[in-house]
């Protein structure tokens, strides 16, 4: 059952993004290296506000697991360096939990299967 967010999760949620998505792009390259590039899509919060789940694409690198990797290898360094920027706004730091956001790479997968299909003519009439 999916837990309907009140506006104290979908604050704090925003301001994590923000912070977090503006440390990646400081201190992002010692994480994770200077190839990839990495972008914080959504957080969920948890309803207690202790656990955020960031959602990020990855892009520029064949190989997105190992930089996800990276990333939850370095989370300890991560969230210290998101505390030192919200400290001062929330009582408690959430513990960070990393995800690949898949939504863009589903929307490429599909569009390219949408337009197989339409090439081989198999879409069906097209109404007027």
């Amino acid at each position: 059952m999916a837990v309907k967010e009140s506006k104290r999760m979908l604050q704090v949620g925003e301001m994590v993004k923000r912070n977090i998505s503006i440390v990646f792009q400081q201190e992002g390259t010692y994480f994770y290296g200077s190839e990839a590039l990495v972008t914080v899509t959504s957080v969920k919060m948890s309803s207690d506000l202790g656990i955020a789940k960031v959602y990020l694409s990855i892009y520029n690198t064949d190989n997105k697991q190992a930089v996800l990797l990276e990333i939850v290898e370095n989370a300890h360094q991560i969230k210290q360096s998101f505390s030192q920027r919200v400290r001062r706004q929330l009582r408690r730091i959430p513990r960070l939990d990393f995800y690949e956001d898949e939504t863009l790479d589903e929307m490429y997968r599909l569009n390219s299967l949408f337009g197989k299909l339409k090439s081989d003519n198999q879409m069906g009439k097209e109404e007027e």
